[in-house]
Parts: C-alpha cells; sequence; structure tokens
C-alpha cells in the first residue's frame, strides 16, 4: 500500500524574498550553465543556489557545491527567509501551461511518501536510471538533509474521488502563484483540514504510485535512508528519512500529458533518404514520403497512432520519409528478454532494431544521439545541421507506463517526457525533522 503523510514544508516568506516567481527554479536536470546565470542574476534567494549550487575552481572534499548548498539552506532558515509551517499539511499544486498551442492545466497535490526499494512494494518505476546523477543527488541529500525537489509520481483515479476532495480546497482561498521562466503559471494551496487529509491518505492507501519523473532522486532517497539507518539516525518507522516528498497526481487528469522525445543523431557522415530507405527496408514499408516537410511526417505519424510508424529526416539531402515496422515478430529476436509491451514501444524499435542492428550492420559508426522535444527543435537542429539523420518518434502512453512498470521493467532512457516539469521552491521537505 502507498503510504502517504502530510507533513510541516519549509516554505519561503514572500515578506522577504518578494515575487515567488523570482526564487523558482527548475530541477537540476534541465538547467545548463545560461540558466543556471539567469537564476542566480534573478535573486539572492532563488532556489538554484540550493538545487545546483555553482562550483568554484577552489572546491575540495571539504568546501564545494554541496556544503555551500548546505550552508546556504541554513542562513535561510536562521534568517526566517524559510519558514517551517506550523501544521502537518497537504500542498494542491497545479500548473497551467501552453503545448504545441492548446492550453493545458495539470492538478495534484504534495505529500510525504514512504520510501520503499523499487519491486518490494506498490512504487513502480518505469525508466532506466544512470549512476552519475543519483551520486550527485546522494551527495546534495546528505549535505543538505532536504528533499528540495518533489518527484514525480502517478496513481490511478479513474473516478475521479481523489480530485472531488481536493477540489473545494481551490475556491476557498487564493493560491501563492508563480510565473516560470518557460511561461507556465504554477499555483499551490495548503490543505491542513484534518479530516481531509485523513481522507486522501485512505483513499490512496490502496492506489500503485508510478514514478513519472525523478527516478534518480526517489532511488537517492532509498541510499540515503539505508545508510542513515546504517549509522543508527533513523529512529523508528516514522522518521523523516523513512519518507520522500512527492507530487501525485491522477494517471486521468486532463492535463497530463507526455510529451515525445525525439532523436537527433551525429556520426551518420553522408546518410541520404534513399540510403536510410535501404537500409531500414528489410523490415520497414516506407508509407509516406513528404520531401522537406518534418510537419506532414509528423502528423501523418499521429494520425496513424501506433508505436510502429517513425518519421526520418536526412540533413544531407533535407529530405523526410515515414517507415512502418512491417512485422512486430521480429522485436521478439532483438529484444527476447522484454515484454511484448516493452518490444512494441517505438524507443524500443528505434534504438534495439533500427540502430542497434539495421545501422550498425549496414552503416558502421557510432552515432552519437540528442534528444529534443518539440518539432520546432528538430527542424531547426536540422536547418543547423547540428546532426546527420533526424528521428521522431511517438510518444508512449499512460497505459504503457502502467503496463511496463507493473511487471517490473524499464523502458529505454528518454521514453517519456512529462512536460512541465515542477518547480523547486514550492515547498522543500525537512530529512531531519517533522
Amino acid at each position: 500500500m502507498a503510504d502517504i503523510r502530510g507533513f510541516r514544508g519549509f516554505r519561503y516568506d514572500l515578506g522577504q524574498v518578494g515575487s515567488l516567481s523570482d526564487v523558482v527554479a527548475p530541477p537540476y536536470d534541465v538547467v545548463d550553465a545560461a540558466l543556471q546565470k539567469q537564476l542566480y542574476d534573478q535573486s539572492k534567494y532563488n532556489a538554484i543556489r540550493l538545487e545546483l549550487t555553482k562550483d568554484e575552481p577552489t572546491d575540495d572534499e571539504t568546501e564545494n557545491r554541496y556544503t555551500r548548498a548546505a550552508g546556504t539552506l541554513r542562513e535561510w532558515i536562521a534568517e526566517n527567509v524559510l519558514r517551517q509551517d506550523t501544521s502537518r499539511a497537504l500542498y494542491i499544486y497545479e500548473q497551467t501551461f501552453t503545448v504545441e498551442g492548446q492550453e493545458y492545466t495539470r492538478r495534484g497535490f504534495l505529500a510525504r511518501v514512504r520510501l520503499e526499494p523499487f519491486g518490494q512494494g506498490k512504487i513502480y518505476a518505469h525508466e532506466q536510471t544512470m549512476s552519475g546523477p543519483k551520486a550527485d543527488r546522494l551527495k546534495l541529500y546528505q549535505a543538505t538533509n532536504f528533499n528540495l525537489s518533489p518527484i514525480f509520481g502517478l496513481y490511478p483515479d479513474r473516478d475521479g474521488e481523489v480530485s472531488r476532495i481536493l477540489d473545494p480546497f481551490t475556491l476557498k482561498n487564493p493560491p501563492v502563484v508563480a510565473k516560470d521562466h518557460l511561461g507556465v503559471t504554477n499555483r499551490l494551496w495548503t490543505i491542513t483540514d484534518s479530516h481531509a487529509i485523513s481522507t486522501l491518505i485512505g483513499l490512496m492507501g490502496p492506489k500503485p504510485v508510478y514514478i513519472a519523473d525523478g527516478h534518480h532522486r526517489y532511488e537517492t532517497g532509498v541510499k540515503y535512508l539505508e545508510e542513515k539507518k546504517a549509522a543508527g539516525e533513523v529512529a523508528d518507522n516514522e522518521a523523516a528519512p523513512n519518507f520522500t516528498l512527492m507530487m501525485l497526481v491522477g494517471m486521468a487528469d486532463p492535463g497530463l500529458i507526455i510529451l515525445p522525445t525525439h532523436r537527433l543523431f551525429s556520426g551518420l557522415d553522408g546518410v541520404t533518404s534513399d540510403l536510410m530507405e535501404k537500409v531500414l527496408s528489410e523490415h520497414f514499408d516506407i508509407v509516406e514520403r513528404t520531401g522537406t516537410d518534418a510537419k506532414a511526417a509528423w502528423d501523418h505519424i499521429q494520425m496513424d497512432g501506433s508505436q510502429s510508424a517513425l518519421g526520418f529526416g536526412t540533413v544531407s539531402d533535407g529530405k523526410w520519409f515515414v517507415a512502418k515496422l512491417r512485422d512486430a515478430k521480429v522485436m521478439a529476436e532483438v529484444a527476447p528478454d522484454q515484454s511484448e509491451e516493452w518490444r512494441g514501444l517505438g524507443v524500443s524499435i528505434l534504438h534495439k532494431l533500427v540502430m542497434d542492428r539495421l545501422v550498425a550492420e549496414k552503416l558502421g559508426g557510432t552515432p552519437l544521439c540528442r534528444y529534443v522535444h518539440l518539432l520546432n527543435e528538430v527542424t531547426d537542429a536540422v536547418a543547423a545541421k547540428s546532426c546527420q539523420l533526424a528521428v521522431l518518434v511517438p510518444p508512449a502512453t499512460m497505459g504503457h507506463v502502467e503496463q511496463i512498470a507493473g511487471h517490473l521493467e524499464k523502458m529505454p532512457a528518454k521514453s517519456t517526457y512529462f512536460y512541465p516539469k515542477l518547480l523547486t521552491g514550492m515547498v522543500f521537505n525537512s530529512l531531519k525533522k517533522d
């Protein structure tokens, strides 16, 4: 059973920091050096100074960006820049955003969720993780003893029973509001009503939770808990390190969208549309050639609605075509240890069959892959000739996440992109006290 709790979050005192928009930041994994500087310059209290502190040339084992983050956090708490709420609460978190000209609103709630290793309870992962980001986040956890950014979790709520509990609280009081650098409007309401909290906890108890984003931070939380237990610093099962900060969103929420993650491959010099068609011909049918029109190729993939249609753009001649897998049986040969659902993913077909087998055998080389999400990012890269092959990939669905995670499989890397990211700075969670 998913074990969720209200908690006494730490939040910015807006009387000291000014606008919440000036102090929130995206999570570490989408912040480059330019955005990091922009956020630093925006406010001396911006959460980037905790989430992704700048490196310094003199950094060593005792003085580094992790220790600086911890020192900054202690100062802000001591100066009441960050104040801990007096009552245990759940926090409604809503984001309004626009994608490809359409506006969406996604709503969930922030809570503490009991940590459990994947495969040993009701919390499921759907993507593979890498050691580097986990090592980085663990150092930050160890230094600060805080969850600075929430993990993004999904739960089934087909009848909207959880949403019906949350909705009235968005009408009682005005939210605190922050607009981020992408124009996303973020709103936060606090629920301290003990009856509502206990009702929500009861409703969530039987439900599984699927990690949408934040796999590295979740696994880091488990590791941090193991370390604290080994050090004798976890008094009991109710101690703060047993839990992690998580945003929970119903899988039927109308604002829950998964963006595609398109691929831009470099290291395939000289590949043309004709050559790529020949490479694919053994297992794919060319279902449409769209000339230089990438949008027409993407429209075809969206209308097709399956995972087996992929769009290929060759930069050398500027041409696009859509290819569709002829027979899914070949995927059992290239990925025999995976489930049928996993083998049916567009990203699985692209990487296991197209790149690892067909391209490797017929073209050779070791292509490098870059990931983007919007069609204009693909066309910009093609126009700039910053790759040799662009591939349009249909997005995975919530059904894929539920099915594949449910039998303890991990999707290939970059299979899903839940937009927008959850901000750092709306609420912080202490791993030392409640």
